[in-house]
């Protein structure tokens, strides 16, 4: 599972817990924890083990990852400081694949990071490009951009926005066409009505009026092991929703 909490403190007061004890997914990867500090899990979640990736910065960006299967080992960020000091990616090495735990840059109003966003992106791939020589290779996380028109409900008013710029949804199309596949595109090939993020201004949620930001891709030498994926729009708590897959490993 994957998820963008905004804020971890904020996740705890929403339920976080609740939804941990509901759904227990073995793997979970969070996005934009904004805290340096790493939390105490209560006991009755010790079964999972908790890898903390804050930034530098307080309060801001950072990712983690509640696992139960003990990875073989664990890696902060990709080895480049002007990214890892925001703590934007964990790496989880497991015995059948490699989890990547990301929170990309957003472009920001203005597209004043955008330059940082897509040297981000590209650095990224060079990374998982390594990795993957390995063993196959799973990414997930927020990647702050709608892919294409179906993954967004206002695409003509957004297009040039931060998050669907012509250079981000490239991006987009150069990771896929370097054999990666986006699960939930791959089973949900015609939906254009189920978003992973939607504004909290404008009653947006409740409308629908959303963006598919978060994603887990693959290899596609490892689509055959993906059994099902969902976004679980229905859990508050963000304004992200959690996505759910199902591997067979």
């Amino acid at each position: 599972m994957t998820w963008n909490v905004n804020g971890f403190r904020a996740a705890i007061r929403h339920g976080f817990y609740d939804f941990l004890k509901e759904y227990t997914p073995d793997i979970l990867g969070i996005q934009e924890i904004k805290q340096d500090t790493k939390p105490m899990i209560p006991p009755e979640f010790n079964e999972y083990k908790l890898f903390w990736n804050p930034a530098k910065k307080k309060g801001y960006a950072g990712t983690a990852l509640f696992t139960k299967p003990t990875p073989l080992s664990v890696v902060y960020g990709m080895g480049i400081e002007e990214f890892d000091s925001e703590g934007r990616i964990l790496t989880a090495e497991y015995d059948e694949f490699y989890l990547l735990n990301i929170y990309f840059p957003n472009a920001q109003h203005g597209l004043t990071r955008l330059d940082f966003k897509i040297a981000f992106d590209e650095a990224l791939l060079n990374y998982a490009e390594k990795l993957r020589k390995n063993k196959p290779l799973i990414m997930m996380g927020d990647f702050n951009v709608a892919h294409t028109e179906k993954d967004i409900a206002r695409p003509k008013e957004n297009e040039g926005n931060a998050g669907y710029t012509k250079e981000e949804k490239e991006w987009m199309n150069k990771l896929l066409n370097k054999g990666y596949v986006d699960i939930w595109r791959h089973f949900h090939p015609n939906d254009s009505e189920t978003y992973s993020w939607w504004s909290y201004r404008f009653n947006a949620r409740a409308r629908n009026i959303g963006w598919r930001v978060d994603y887990i891709v693959v290899g596609k030498e490892f689509i055959n092991r993906v059994k099902s994926v969902e976004i679980l729009t229905e859990v508050m708590g963000s304004d992200h929703a959690p996505i759910v897959a199902e591997l067979d490993v």
